[in-house]
């Protein structure tokens, strides 16, 4: 099913890991997506193997810049000429305790998630609220739901992120924006499965299910969060984790 046929989507963080699966998901189903990623050069690289300017293209972006991310969706609009999918799912981690993590590492963490996530929620919004249509994606984490050892930055982030979704689903349900989130767990990765043995198994330990989740399997929840197989459904947050923490 061409799911997005003739939808405009843009994916933060979209040249590799997550980010990437979703707008090659979206491009599956019809849609053209801008890549906005801090590394331009690799979101240029990424949309020419999503098949070139007609159907994706790549711009840097910093989401903590409300202006980088403005360009990017006005990118989105000239090029296709709408934006009806955001996708905020850029990120990075600066994992230590709390004993021995630095203010840095702690504003660098809130910044990228939480303001980036704001930042596109919002900006997204004006847009979608004028042509009374819109889908945005919010990427959380379990680590929001259940909070982790050396990630009070991190799980701070993506709680807060669940809390944003939900306030602005409240505010732009009457203009006919959706806005839903996605809470991932373990998915497997380059990042992931070069984790200690032990850390591993640890975490394979508490999932029902017994294995990682796939990239691939976090992007088919955004499709569907995208298109109109989820109309009837904003405010929410669907965990893909295999059943760990349920």
């Amino acid at each position: 099913m061409m799911l997005l046929e003739n939808k405009t989507c843009v994916v933060t963080g979209g040249a590799q890991g997550i980010g990437l699966a979703i707008a090659e998901s979206f491009v599956a189903a019809g849609g053209r997506v801008v890549l906005a990623d801090l590394d331009g050069a690799a979101a240029e690289l990424a949309a020419k193997g999503l098949g070139g300017p007609d159907t994706a293209l790549g711009v840097a972006c910093d989401v903590v810049a409300a202006d980088d991310v403005q360009a990017a969706l006005d990118h989105a609009v000239s090029a296709f000429g709408s934006l009806d999918v955001v996708v905020n799912n850029a990120g990075i981690t600066r994992d230590a305790t709390m004993r021995t993590m630095t203010g840095d590492q702690f504003d660098q963490v809130i910044a990228v998630h939480l303001k980036g996530c704001w930042n596109g929620t919002r900006l997204a919004a004006v847009r979608m609220r004028e042509q009374r249509s819109g889908a945005i994606v919010n990427i959380s984490s379990l680590s929001g739901k259940v909070g982790m050892v050396g990630q009070t930055n991190y799980s701070a982030a993506k709680a807060g992120i669940v809390g944003m979704t939900k306030a602005a689903a409240k505010e732009m349900a009457h203009h006919g924006v959706r806005v839903n989130a996605i809470q991932p767990g373990l998915i497997r990765s380059a990042m992931t499965e070069a984790m200690p043995q032990k850390a591993w198994d640890q975490k394979m330990a508490e999932i029902p299910m017994g294995r990682p989740g796939e990239a691939a399997e976090v992007a088919s929840v955004a499709l569907f969060y995208a298109s109109s197989l989820s109309s009837n459904m904003t405010g929410t947050v669907a965990e893909v984790t295999g059943g760990r923490f349920m």
